[in-house]
């Protein structure tokens, strides 16, 4: 018999730069969290720094493209593993994300402690979940999984106006799939849940789907992402111009023109509305469109962050913690508060008074952040090239 195993399919590599692009530039935001000034509202346009509003609007491009990819890598799986080895495979990593996000990297990446006063159920939960409702929808023919994804994506915000409080006991649930909110309110433990489920188990069905295109010609395949990405472009602008469906957060003219655009780019992440996704995953098809040429040898270190996202996640937190404590100590004489996140206003750290980098000093410290990733990235993305071990598909 085959050690179905044992066989691998060539990565499509322009899947892998734009993974790698996103995941270097998540980083940013994630710098700016524990490294940067806690004062204002990165996304009010109205009175933010417009260069501290763009540092995270860039970064938002990043959760839409995690997901999207994450259907498509399953669906190019499929050159190696049955459609029931690949379900059974998606519900159990999905799992063990979810395991992962609420326990092992809260307690030793996000917040350095074992207390769980305050837990935040981020991006690795969602993508549990969505890889868990993917496990089924594989099931499905492809056109059913097409017009599933769809609707979740176009069609959530039509239930903004339902409120968790309308389905009583289970009104947690509600807030799981829908609403941003505090599922767990017990004294001295808080857990909050920040991706709902609807949206982004859309997208991850969507990139399913585009995984099809894989098998296509490379030229049919680039002229499909470009005017579907396009296409996408044009119509976040069209939506977001009547200023009607598709995001709870309506654009406002501002005192100046900047303004106004910062205004009307600045649409509702959380959970991701239509016009955030039109917004995200247009230029995320044009990326990968652009990704099918032939890259610069300066591109490699980005393709191979691209091959160990998962890896370079968790790391990544890991050492911007470390950087924190190690800034700490040194500007502040003490760490105690690189242990400590004690309520939501505090989150990921308690930082002292006069806390935090400017602007500039978080791009610098970012930039020395992915600097350090890259080697560790290159030697387990060689680890995994090298051996077959089951485990390591987890990771």
């Amino acid at each position: 018999m085959t050690d179905r195993s044992a066989t691998r399919r060539p990565r499509v590599e322009s899947v892998d730069i734009v993974r790698g692009l996103i995941m270097i530039v998540m980083a940013l935001d994630h710098t700016r969290d524990y490294l940067g000034t806690s004062t204002g509202n990165p996304s009010d346009p109205a009175t933010v720094a417009v260069a501290l509003f763009l540092t995270r609007w860039i970064t938002h491009i990043c959760a839409p493209v995690f997901f999207l990819l994450t259907g498509t890598g399953a669906r190019l799986s499929l050159g190696r593993k049955t459609r029931a080895e690949l379900s059974r495979f998606l519900w159990t990593r999905g799992l063990w994300l979810l395991f992962l996000d609420a326990v092992v990297l809260r307690c030793l990446a996000y917040q350095f402690n074992f207390d769980f006063h305050l837990t935040l159920l981020i991006v690795l939960w969602a993508l549990g979940w969505a890889m868990i409702a993917l496990a089924a929808l594989i099931c499905l023919p492809n056109i059913g999984i097409l017009l599933i994804g769809a609707v979740m994506v176009a069609g959530h915000n039509l239930l903004d106006g339902v409120a968790p409080a309308s389905f009583g006991a289970l009104a947690p649930l509600w807030s799981i799939l829908h609403v941003p909110a505090v599922i767990v309110n017990a004294p001295g433990h808080v857990v909050f849940e920040t991706y709902p489920l609807i949206p982004w188990v859309g997208v991850t069905a969507l990139g399913w789907c585009l995984g099809a295109v894989y098998g296509w010609p490379v030229e049919r395949r680039r002229r499909l992402l470009l005017w579907l990405g396009w296409a996408l472009v044009v119509a976040f602008v069209g939506l977001r111009a009547l200023n009607g469906y598709g995001d709870p957060s309506r654009w406002t003219v501002q005192q100046t023109t900047v303004r106004t655009l910062l205004s009307f780019v600045n649409t509702t992440k959380y959970p991701p509305s239509l016009l955030f996704l039109l917004m995200t995953l247009g230029p995320a098809l044009l990326l990968l469109c652009a990704a099918e040429r032939r890259l610069p040898t300066w591109s490699e270190p980005v393709r191979v962050v691209g091959k160990v996202p998962l890896f370079y996640f968790a790391v990544h937190f890991v050492l911007i913690h470390l950087v924190a404590i190690a800034v700490s100590a040194i500007r502040f004489g003490t760490v105690r508060g690189m242990f400590e996140s004690a309520t939501l206003a505090h989150y990921p750290i308690t930082a002292p008074p006069g806390w935090g980098f400017s602007l500039p000093g978080v791009w610098l410290s970012w930039i020395a952040v992915v600097i350090v990733m890259y080697p560790l990235c290159r030697w387990y993305a060689g680890v995994k090239d090298r051996r077959r071990d089951w485990w390591l598909s987890y990771l």
